[in-house]
C-alpha cells in the first residue's frame, strides 16, 4: 500500500498507522492521505458509501466507523476511528482511477485472503450498494404508479422488462437458469445500474408528463426500457439479456460478513497474546 510518509529512511505502511486504545483502529484522516484525497470533505462521500455497505450487510457501522472530535495543533476537527474491516470497505469504495486507491485495493485483496475474503475489486461492493438503491427505487416507482392508476402491477413491471430485454421477467429467469425472484441478485454492476436507470427514469417520466391509466403506464415503462436497451447495445456491444451472470449477492454478503467476524476475532486474539 502506498506510503504516506517516511522516517529514519523507512517507509511507513498501513500497519504503522494502527492505533491501540481499547480497540484497534486507524484514523480516517490518515487513510484519506494514503488514498490520495485532499481533505475530509472530499473523503466524506467514500465514508458515506462505506456506511451504506455496513447497513446492507447488517453489520453495526457505529462500531466500525466511530465519529470523534479531535484536537490537533490547536485546531478542532471531526475525524473517524475506523476498524480494519471499515478500512477495507472504505478502500473498496474509493475511486479506482486514483493510483493510490488502486494500490490500496490490491494491498487489501492480498491481505484479506487469510480471512477468506476473495473480493478482488470494488465491483462486488458496488453491486451491493446499487442493489439496495434499486430496491428503494422499485418501492418509489410502485408508489407512483399506484397513485397513477395502475391496476395490474405485474403487467406494468413486465412492460419495462420486455422493453429492455425483449421478454418478461419469468422468461429471462428461465433463460438464465436462476430461481424465481433472484434475477437481480445475479446481475453485474453495469446491468444493475442500467435497471436502476430504467426505474428512476420511468418514475420521472410518469410524474413529469402526468401519465395515467394502466395502458399508458405500461407503454411508458416499455419505452423507457427500450431506450435503456439501446444504450446498453451501444455502450456494451451486447443485448441486455446476454450480459454475464455474477456470483449471487447473498454469497457476496456471506463472504463479507464471515470476513468481518474473522478480522474481529484475530484482533481480539492478538490483544490477548500481548
Amino acid at each position: 500500500m502506498n506510503e504516506i510518509n517516511s522516517t529514519n529512511n523507512r517507509s511507513l505502511t498501513f500497519e504503522d498507522f494502527k492505533n491501540e486504545n481499547g480497540l484497534t483502529f486507524w484514523w480516517a484522516s490518515d487513510l484519506l492521505i494514503m488514498l490520495g484525497y485532499k481533505d475530509m470533505k472530499s473523503f466524506q462521500k467514500v465514508l458515506d458509501r462505506a456506511t451504506k455497505a455496513f447497513v446492507s450487510l447488517n453489520i453495526p457501522h457505529y462500531e466500525n466507523i466511530i465519529a470523534f472530535q479531535r484536537e490537533k495543533e490547536g485546531d478542532e476537527f471531526l475525524d473517524f476511528k475506523l476498524s480494519r474491516f471499515a478500512c477495507y470497505i472504505t478502500v473498496m469504495n474509493g475511486d479506482p482511477k486514483k493510483v493510490e486507491v488502486a494500490e490500496a485495493q490490491a494491498y487489501f485483496a492480498q491481505q484479506t485472503r487469510k480471512f477468506e475474503l476473495y473480493i478482488q475489486n470494488s465491483d462486488q461492493i458496488e453491486r451491493l450498494l446499487i442493489r439496495e438503491e434499486l430496491t428503494e427505487g422499485n418501492k418509489s416507482l410502485t408508489s407512483i404508479v399506484k397513485l397513477s392508476g395502475v391496476e395490474d402491477f405485474a403487467k406494468f413491471q413486465n412492460a419495462g422488462y420486455i422493453g429492455m430485454y425483449n421478454m418478461p421477467s419469468w422468461k429471462l429467469e428461465k433463460k438464465r437458469g436462476v430461481k424465481k425472484g433472484k434475477l437481480m441478485d445475479h446481475m453485474g454492476r453495469t446491468e444493475l445500474a442500467a435497471n436502476l436507470f430504467r426505474v428512476t427514469q420511468a418514475e420521472e417520466r410518469i410524474k413529469n408528463k402526468g401519465i395515467k391509466g394502466q395502458a399508458s403506464l405500461e407503454q411508458t415503462h416499455y419505452e423507457v426500457g427500450r431506450e435503456v436497451r439501446e444504450i446498453i447495445q451501444k455502450n456494451v456491444g451486447k443485448n441486455p439479456e446476454n450480459l454475464p451472470l455474477e456470483k449471487q449477492l447473498s454469497d457476496v454478503k456471506k463472504e463479507l460478513k464471515d470476513g468481518h467476524k474473522k478480522m474481529v476475532k484475530e484482533e481480539k486474539d492478538t490483544k490477548k497474546k500481548k
